[in-house]
């Protein structure tokens, strides 16, 4: 069994460092937060210059551009609708996305390489808080099971590299992540960015109330995606071993405090209305962040400072989203 002797420490900032995804809401991310650390050869690709279900052009890609790092945060991504009603898309595109990245950053000898997750990995019923030890312990959650076995099956493959070949790559596991690159269409965003948008709207219109589905009773982990970004770099820097990192903030909110809070940062002051005839999910879903912590890193921006900022970046853009 090869042996791994690399020890954790500062990443070359001249090295070239391919970010996978680099134009997704996790990508774009780390790829500011490169540059701010003073990475000065960043690659990336978009989908229509390099499309990584394509296994040949992936592996011309890291023939030509030899990159010494990556950060694998490209994926098929969807909320709960999308992820139910096109289960094989979501596993047959994630499980050719990351297994293409990943054998070929072997070929080409990719010394450290991050693999992204999803706290959708962990059983349905797992205790609360998520702890990394729950992976493969119980049932999955139906509506997005065949996204979750693929990225299972990514923090498979990094453990495997690492049995067979010695190299130190790893997997970090975020949590509900929100910010600035975030989708906020009407039917394809999730809970956070489709509030925004929702009571940004009714702002507008001069609506006299917004009406939320469910009771607004169940729990949610929200992270700024600057943070999970220099998470990213901080886990590259600082951590080697073959089970997954959770990255989260370690506390929760009710769906009905996050409106609150939405409503108050677009300046929304209407009545806000629940639906409770509407499903209300999954009650709680936190993730336990000790490990993280124990690593020495932890969260910095706090939701209410993180929504305002995600307000205004909606603003600047929204124009985008109407086309």
């Amino acid at each position: 069994m090869p042996e791994n002797s690399y020890s954790p420490g500062a990443l070359d900032r001249s090295a070239t460092f391919y970010v996978a995804g680099h134009r997704g809401l996790v990508g774009s991310a780390i790829w500011r937060r490169l540059e701010d650390e003073g990475f000065s050869s960043l690659v990336g690709r978009t989908s229509s210059e390099l499309d990584l279900k394509d296994r040949k052009a992936v592996f011309e890609f890291f023939a030509a551009e030899k990159p010494r790092y990556v950060a694998l945060a490209a994926a098929k991504v969807g909320g709960i609708l999308a992820n139910n009603t096109y289960p094989v898309d979501f596993l047959s595109e994630n499980l050719r996305i990351q297994t293409n990245v990943m054998d070929a950053a072997l070929e080409h000898g990719v010394e450290r390489l991050l693999f992204l997750g999803s706290s959708c990995i962990y059983p349905k019923l797992a205790p609360q808080p998520l702890k990394e030890e729950y992976l493969l312990t119980g049932h999955l959650e139906p509506t997005n099971d065949a996204y979750a076995i693929a990225k299972i099956a990514g923090i498979l493959q990094v453990q495997a590299v690492r049995r067979q070949y010695g190299l130190p790559w790893i997997s970090a596991m975020p949590t509900n992540l929100y910010g600035p690159g975030d989708n906020f269409s009407p039917t394809g965003s999730h809970v956070l960015p489709a509030l925004i948008r929702r009571y940004e709207e009714a702002r507008l219109s001069g609506a006299e109330s917004v009406t939320n589905w469910g009771t607004g009773s169940p729990l949610r982990e929200f992270l700024h995606v600057d943070d999970m970004a220099e998470a990213c770099l901080y886990l590259l820097e600082n951590y080697d071993c073959p089970e997954q990192v959770n990255v989260g903030v370690g506390t929760d909110v009710t769906i009905k405090e996050l409106a609150q809070t939405v409503a108050e940062a677009v300046g929304y002051t209407g009545s806000i209305e629940w639906d409770t005839t509407k499903p209300d999910g999954t009650p709680r879903k936190l993730m336990d962040v000790s490990k993280l912590t124990a690593l020495g890193w932890k969260a910095s921006i706090g939701l209410d400072e993180g929504i305002r900022s995600t307000v205004e970046w909606f603003r600047e853009h929204q124009d985008d989203f109407r086309k």
